[in-house]
């Protein structure tokens, strides 16, 4: 997709995609190694919405930082709703949801609304142990050629795993190795797969906006316990269970265009 306009964080030019028109403003984020086509699959089509979405450094059309982090990630989208006039509703999918909950703890003056997809993120500093799958490809980038790591991969106890347990988090996993350039690819899951979101259990509670959260069996990735657990450490919120994925994905995004139109329109 075709940046509609640019942002300038500390030196790096960061790809901004405004989808226009007369709908409220939304601030919508991709996961980790996305980029704003994602959000344009999982976003409804809602004349009464506008998708707006930052490609975080690293992701999509925008330069990548060496040093990425969920903070450095969390401040450009801070900038964005500054740029757009706050409060307006923000969410994302998987990373972006964990930068959507980080701005509506750091800055709740900006968080009209919070959803948040398949978060893989809970609670506390310490790195999600669910994310170690992210950073098992990252550090086979890091060891091997990009077909012998896929070949480790494919071949190791975990692609065996996800077959039968999570085929959509397998697709995904795979297709970072034709992710470009891989050498970029690999940083990212390495280093933001091992960060934890900085956000403590008392911060969820003391959040008072409206929360949407959406879970789903069959993701590793995106445990559903995790997700419910988020929606019930948060007074405001409302739990939905999307069909999975990778049995079902016109089912699944269906589901997922209902809730979010239905939440930030009602």
């Amino acid at each position: 997709m075709t940046p509609t306009g640019w942002i300038m964080r500390d030196g790096f030019r960061l790809a901004l995609h405004d989808a226009g028109g007369a709908g409220r403003p939304v601030l919508f984020q991709h996961g980790l190694c996305g980029d704003a086509r994602q959000v344009a699959e999982a976003f409804p089509d809602d004349a009464r919405l506008r998708r707006v979405v930052l490609e975080c450094r690293g992701h999509g059309a925008s330069d990548f930082d060496p040093a990425p982090s969920l903070a450095k990630f969390t401040d450009d989208l801070a900038a964005v709703v500054e740029a757009i006039g706050g409060p307006v509703p923000v969410g994302g999918i998987s990373m972006g949801a964990a930068l959507a909950l980080r701005l509506a703890v750091a800055r709740p003056e900006l968080v009209s609304h919070l959803a948040l997809v398949r978060p893989a993120w809970g609670a506390g500093d310490a790195p999600p142990a669910n994310l170690e799958l992210n950073a098992e490809v990252g550090m086979l980038l890091y060891r091997f050629s990009v077909a012998e790591a896929r070949t480790a991969f494919l071949e190791s106890e975990t692609a065996a795993r996800l077959r039968v347990e999570a085929p959509d988090n397998l697709a995904s996993l795979t297709g970072f190795f034709a992710r470009e350039p891989v050498s970029r690819t690999a940083v990212l899951l390495s280093v933001l797969s091992r960060e934890g979101l900085g956000v403590s259990a008392a911060d969820l509670a003391g959040l008072r906006l409206p929360v949407l959260v959406c879970g789903t069996a069959e993701d590793a990735i995106h445990p559903v316990g995790l997700a419910q657990a988020l929606a019930a450490g948060m007074g405001w919120a409302r739990y939905i269970d999307l069909p999975p994925k990778g049995r079902d994905k016109a089912a699944h995004l269906s589901a997922l265009h209902a809730a979010i139109s239905g939440f930030l329109t009602e």
